[in-house]
């Protein structure tokens, strides 16, 4: 094998030459997140872009807010039915476990945690805090 001409790859990608080479281009040019921006010294591309990992402050709020509107939620289940919604969806550790995973830990068959999630959810769908967790999936 071989490199694609530029042609070739306009031509597959349906796109002008020149937009090919000015994009080829752009790749090849190495560039630092150090590289000053603006007038002043003191602020650098780096400091611009933004950070996946970290959520914004918004979206931090919105999470803090959703897990006070679940725990609120929760207070109407046992502490069992809230611990196995807790880790089958994910809201204690952040890791959705099956439902084998939480029968092991109840000592109890994954049938049997399916049929108290399945009335946790019915309990949960027909309290009054279910309105306020639906305005959170509206949200979004």
């Amino acid at each position: 094998g071989r490199e694609p001409t530029c042609e070739e790859i306009a031509k597959k990608m349906d796109l002008p030459v020149y937009k090919v080479h000015k994009i080829m281009k752009i790749s090849q040019v190495p560039f630092s997140l150090e590289t000053p921006i603006g007038e002043e010294e003191n602020s650098h591309l780096g400091d611009f872009i933004e950070d996946k990992v970290i959520p914004s402050p918004p979206d931090t709020v919105i999470q803090i807010n959703l897990r006070e509107k679940i725990e609120e939620a929760l207070k109407n289940h046992t502490h069992r039915e809230a611990s196995i919604l807790k880790m089958r969806f994910g809201l204690g550790d952040g890791n959705e476990h099956t439902l084998e995973e939480v029968g092991q830990q109840f000592k109890v068959t994954r049938e049997r945690i399916r049929q108290i999630e399945e009335k946790a959810l019915r309990k949960l769908r027909r309290s009054s805090c279910s309105r306020k967790l639906k305005s959170f999936i509206s949200d979004y």
